[in-house]
């Protein structure tokens, strides 16, 4: 496939949503979440929230908590008790509760939501 450009994940950010190519399916889903990271002065950060939509490689969370894009975490599905690495690649309106952040998923298991996406 010579010659072909392939969309980078900075590429994808500069998308309007009128032209936004997903990889799966997105569906509204209310799936309670942990989140875990280490912060700057070595302590972990535990968080438990829900998620506002998903996919088969990632999902839309508010968090109270200000993370930059690139940002690696722990995701877990309470639901399921899957942990997958997450990384930030989105981050959208601050809400009454939070900021909006899209999570992607490293390397997901398929059936990672325990939904049929």
């Amino acid at each position: 496939m010579a010659g072909m450009a392939v969309p980078t994940r900075e590429d994808r950010k500069s998308e309007s949503p009128a032209n936004d190519s997903r990889r799966g399916r997105r569906m509204n889903s209310r799936v309670p979440v942990r989140l875990e990271w280490d912060a700057a002065d070595g302590k972990r950060i535990r968080l438990e929230a829900h998620t506002r939509v998903v996919n088969p490689y990632g999902c839309m969370v508010v968090l109270p908590q200000s993370l930059e894009i690139e940002h690696r975490l722990a995701l877990t599905n309470l639901a399921t008790q899957s942990s997958n690495v997450a990384v930030v690649v989105w981050k959208g309106k601050a809400r009454p509760e939070g900021w909006e952040y899209g999570l992607e998923l490293i390397a997901p298991e398929m059936d990672f939501w325990g939904l049929e996406l």
